[in-house]
């Protein structure tokens, strides 16, 4: 579980990151852009907090509706799924 936990939060400062780089990226005339699928990739493997606190801080991709509602709707699974371990397995945190 330790694993698990040090994963998800890798992977959600991965996505917060993302959002800043792709961000100040679009700043730049003519410069390559992180692709969406890499950004929405990342939040659906774990990284939907980190993507979304990343998307509300550098006001980025707001307006695009796979990110404004395809991201919570994310974090909405992750929730669901681990409520549903928790129901099934109970909580066994050994940090």
């Amino acid at each position: 579980m330790r694993w698990f936990l040090i994963f998800i939060v890798i992977i959600n400062i991965y996505g917060f990151a993302l959002m800043g780089i792709d961000k100040r990226f679009a700043k730049i005339q003519g410069h390559r852009r992180i692709p969406e699928k890499t950004l929405l990739l990342t939040a659906l493997f774990g990284g939907a907090v980190g993507s979304y606190l990343g998307m509300k801080t550098f006001h980025h991709k707001t307006l695009h509706n796979q990110f404004r509602f395809g991201i919570p709707a994310m974090i909405l699974l992750h929730l669901i799924l681990i409520g549903l371990y928790i129901y099934r397995f109970g909580i066994n945190i050994n940090i």
